[in-house]
């Protein structure tokens, strides 16, 4: 393994739950959240040596990861099939907690995908100014889109 791929291992080791955590408010299936992981590192591999340094490292993935996902999820959408699914799994965990972390994944969806991006990026504790760096609005903007998502987030039917 040369050094750039080293640097690559390392950043991806580094940042693999942030990344993960972007695919994985785009999609609940397991095979297409791992699909969109490995799309963003795809376009992470290829972008690496044009990150100039102006933002801090994290910025760069969390904007690249977003603006994967946010490219796919509009091709999806515009591609959509009815799918059946006859996967039932009688397992699966029915507690209070995971009930509503699935009834805030279902909701948070129903999203246009820069507030499914500006609530993610909130819901991980990333600061107004970085996240209006990641993508590309102002500080201000984000904190006024903010309160109007969670304003819709309350008043908005489950589907």
């Amino acid at each position: 393994m040369n050094s750039n791929e080293q640097k690559f291992a390392t950043l991806v080791k580094q940042n693999k739950s942030t990344i993960y955590t972007v695919c994985y408010m785009f999609s609940s299936d397991e095979d297409e959240v791992a699909d969109l992981f490995q799309e963003v590192l795809i376009r992470l591999w290829k972008g690496i040596d044009s990150f100039d340094g102006r933002s801090d490292i994290k910025t760069w993935i969390y904007r690249v990861a977003l603006n994967t996902c946010v490219t796919i999820d509009k091709k999806k959408k515009r591609h959509r099939k009815a799918q059946l699914s006859m996967d039932i799994n009688l397992f699966t965990d029915r507690s209070r907690d995971t009930e509503q972390a699935r009834l805030l994944h279902r909701r948070i969806n129903q999203l246009q995908p820069l507030d499914r991006a500006i609530v993610l990026l909130w819901l991980e504790d990333i600061s107004y100014d970085e996240i209006a760096a990641i993508v590309g609005i102002s500080p201000k903007n984000v904190s006024v889109r903010l309160y109007r998502i969670r304003q819709q987030l309350k008043n908005s039917p489950i589907n």
